[in-house]
Parts: C-alpha cells; sequence; structure tokens
C-alpha cells in the first residue's frame, strides 16, 4: 500500500494499517512528517475535543493517544487550552518533538518511509491505479501497489488519477492561507493580560489603528496569538495571502504559491513590528521561526460518494456509516476576517455540539483502489472549513489505513463492509457514537 503525504491522515493511515499487517510505503515531499502540524507552523491539535452532555471532553481517539502518549514522554505537550468562550479546547505541541514522535512511530510500526519525494503522476488500469509515479532526489520512480490513499492535502493523486474534483468555494476564491511564525522571549503574564481572549487583540488593532492611521498595515482583522509549550514561545497566526485580484491564493499554481511565500512573509515583518511597538509583553520578543510554508487551509476537495456539508456541521450529523467524530466549527477564513459558526444546539442522545465523519466521504467517484483523507476528501467548501482540521484528519487517516490492510484485490473501497471496519477501529481504541443512529 502506498500512502502520500505525512500530515495527520497520512500519519494515522501508515501507522494503522501498518499495525494491521499491510506493507506500507509512505511518500513525504519534505524530510520530516506532520504536514501542516510542522511544515505550516499551526503547533497544535484542534477538533479532538467537543461538548458532550455540557461539558467539555476528547471524542477523537485511536492515534491520536498514541502520539499524546508520545509527546508526554519527551515532554513536549501542552495541556489543554480553550478559547472562543470555551466553546473550543486545542492542545499545542512541541514542534520537533512532534516530528520525532512522527518518525519513531513509523519505524516502530514498519513504515517505509520516502522522503523528499511527492506524487508526479499515475498510470491507470481500467478503473484502477496501477502504478504510482514520484519524483526524487534519485530520479522519477514507479511505485506498484493493492492501494492507494491520498493524503496529499492537494488531493494530487486523485487529480492525477481522473477523480473530478471542486476548489474553494467555486467562485475563485477559497479559504485563505496563512503564513505562521512563532516568538520566544515574550513576558508571558503580560502578553496573556493583554491578548489573552481572542477579541482583546482585535480591539487592541484597531485602536491603534485609529489612533495612528497608517502606521501598520493588517491584513485582516484580528489575530490569533498563544502560548507554545515554553509560556515564553507564542504561535502568531495572522497573515492572510491573497491574488492581486483579492481571491485567496491557489495553493495548487506554482506561480501563486511562490508570490504567496514572499507576501507572507512580509507581513509578519508588518505584524512584528506592531507586537513590537504596541503591545504589551512583546517589547523583547523575537521571531524564532517562519514556518516553512505557508499553510493552506484549502485547494482541491475530491467528489465522493459523499459530501460532508455545512448543515452538517452545525446540526451535529450522525451517520450509519460513521468512522468517528469531528469536533471543529465551521472557520471560515474570508477575504479580511475569519467567520466562525458554531452549532447552535446539542443534538442526538450525546447532547453533542459535534458531528460524525461518514466513511462514503473519503470513498473518489471513479477509481476504485483509491481513498481520499484529510482536508482534500470529499466536502463542500463550507464542511471543509471544519473538518479539515487535525482531529477530523486523524480520524478519516486511521479510518482510511485500517479499510485498504484489510480490502480485497477483487472488491473496490466503495464495498466496503461498514460493521467490519467499525468494529476495527472500536477495537484500536477509536470513539464512535453508532448507538445514537437510528
Amino acid at each position: 500500500m502506498v500512502v502520500v503525504g505525512g500530515g495527520p491522515a497520512g500519519i494515522a493511515a501508515s501507522w494503522s494499517a501498518a499495525r494491521h499487517g499491510a506493507k506500507v510505503l509512505l511518500v513525504e515531499r519534505y524530510g520530516f512528517l506532520g504536514g501542516m502540524g510542522t511544515a505550516g507552523g499551526v503547533t497544535n491539535f484542534a477538533g479532538l475535543y467537543g461538548v458532550r452532555q455540557g461539558e467539555m471532553k476528547q471524542v477523537v481517539h485511536g492515534v491520536v493517544d498514541e502520539i499524546f502518549d508520545r509527546l508526554l514522554a519527551m515532554d513536549g505537550l501542552n495541556d489543554p487550552q480553550d478559547g472562543m468562550q470555551g466553546r473550543i479546547r486545542v492542545r499545542s505541541y512541541d514542534m520537533s518533538a512532534y516530528k520525532c514522535v512522527a518518525d519513531q512511530m513509523m519505524v516502530d510500526a514498519g513504515v517505509e518511509v520516502l522522503f523528499h519525494a511527492w506524487a508526479a503522476q499515475v498510470s491507470m488500469e481500467d478503473s484502477r491505479i496501477k502504478a504510482l509515479f514520484v519524483e526524487t532526489k534519485s530520479g522519477r520512480q514507479a511505485v506498484l501497489a493493492k492501494s492507494f490513499i491520498d493524503c496529499s492535502g492537494d488531493a494530487d493523486v486523485a487529480a492525477f488519477s481522473g477523480v473530478p474534483y471542486e476548489t474553494g468555494d467555486g467562485q475563485g476564491s477559497g479559504l485563505y492561507p496563512t503564513t505562521m511564525f512563532r516568538l520566544a522571549h515574550v513576558n508571558p503574564e503580560a502578553a496573556m493580560a493583554a491578548v489573552g481572549d481572542f477579541q482583546a487583540i482585535n480591539v487592541l488593532m484597531k485602536k491603534v489603528q485609529a489612533e495612528k492611521p497608517g502606521a501598520y498595515q493588517f491584513p485582516r482583522e484580528g489575530a490569533i496569538l498563544r502560548p507554545q509549550k515554553n509560556p515564553s514561545e507564542w504561535r502568531a497566526n495572522v497573515t492572510q495571502i491573497a491574488q492581486a485580484n483579492g481571491c485567496a491564493m491557489d495553493a495548487t499554481n506554482a506561480r501563486q504559491l511562490s508570490q504567496g511565500e514572499l507576501e507572507g512573509r512580509h507581513q509578519i515583518g508588518e505584524f512584528f513590528r506592531f507586537l513590537k511597538n504596541e503591545v504589551p509583553g512583546f517589547a523583547q520578543a523575537n521571531i524564532t521561526e517562519i514556518a516553512p510554508q505557508v499553510g493552506i487551509r484549502e485547494s482541491r476537495r475530491i467528489q465522493g460518494v459523499y459530501a460532508l456539508t455545512g448543515d452538517d456541521i452545525l446540526n451535529c450529523a450522525s451517520f450509519k456509516d460513521s468512522i468517528g467524530c469531528s469536533a471543529w466549527p465551521m472557520e471560515m477564513h474570508a477575504q479580511g476576517k475569519i467567520e466562525w459558526q458554531f452549532p447552535l444546539q446539542a443534538q442526538g442522545a450525546y447532547q453533542r455540539l459535534y458531528n460524525d465523519l461518514p466513511w462514503r466521504m473519503l470513498v473518489p467517484q471513479t477509481v476504485s483502489n483509491l481513498l481520499v483523507a484529510g482536508r482534500c476528501a470529499s466536502m463542500t467548501h463550507e464542511g471543509q472549513s471544519a473538518a479539515r482540521v487535525s482531529g477530523g484528519c486523524f480520524v478519516m487517516g486511521q479510518a482510511a489505513g485500517t479499510a485498504a490492510a484489510h480490502a480485497s484485490d477483487s472488491s473496490g473501497f466503495e464495498h466496503q463492509d461498514i460493521a467490519v471496519l467499525q468494529q476495527y477501529l472500536i477495537q484500536d481504541a477509536c470513539y464512535l457514537e453508532l448507538e445514537q443512529v437510528s
């Protein structure tokens, strides 16, 4: 089996498949794993915790628990951090520790990892992928496999295979990308008092703009500034990358992606000047890292057997073919702002404020031996704004890897026995709320 992309979906898919007896090759374009959580500088896990019966609880388990245990052993995992008036919870981590944990998990599971390689093309035989061509420092190579899992984030393998897909909002834009950066030597007490609430930094930015017109150019309203494992180290989520026409940068366009890298670092320099001059706790701070690449939220999304929708998020949807839970609201990075939408009323027997993810969203319409997991799975623009975060990606990846490890050569993934898959997931300590589905 071949897994393309070593983000949370790819890590979960590879680890799960190998533990279920599959021979796995994981293809990753960088020299480390983690996806947007390392290459994109995200540095926290989101979508793992949701409100159930009035309490915030962890509702994504399985491979995540293994990662947590290993990060804790390295003292690389922060305590849970709440935000948005207690409606979301994340866990930040030490990025270097995460890279090492992901490496060791693959080694321990027997996964072969091919770093510095990326999907370039496929060879098809009827409705099946026969071979995947990858570009490497050793030249282009062909990899033969029984099944393939596309966790590339951009649905590269699916697109090469002719799977129909959508991009962005369907009108030339989409969720805007962000170049992340980290700061060291922050005064944590002063900084938390100034910007600990998500709205506080927004108020401060508007106040400074009113008092000093033209002194600072902000690409969007507000910012997300949060402490990391070391309380004097903070993560900054403040930039927004657009095309010249104002639409979101297209991450599948090489020229736009290149220009976006330049623009992201320029915006970081401008915002850092504002932090140093205007925000308590940041006067002595310095930039300790700019993410290796601009953080991509949305590009291609395949058209699968089912597309997760915004209504599924807001209505806390449950599915008979559930593979796990996703506990993140709709987070729409629109032009100049972030728009949040939360479920309005707890649903189901568990009175929950989160939704299931269905197996069908991983199954493309036209290729029988391919699964697609992560932010490029089958979702609408609105549905993807929630399920794209790491929690949902871990769920999708673990289900895809487990299913692929037990797949037969003759039947396609559209014929998956859901009940059998669900039992495998439950045996592997994944959390599913199956009994609430009528």
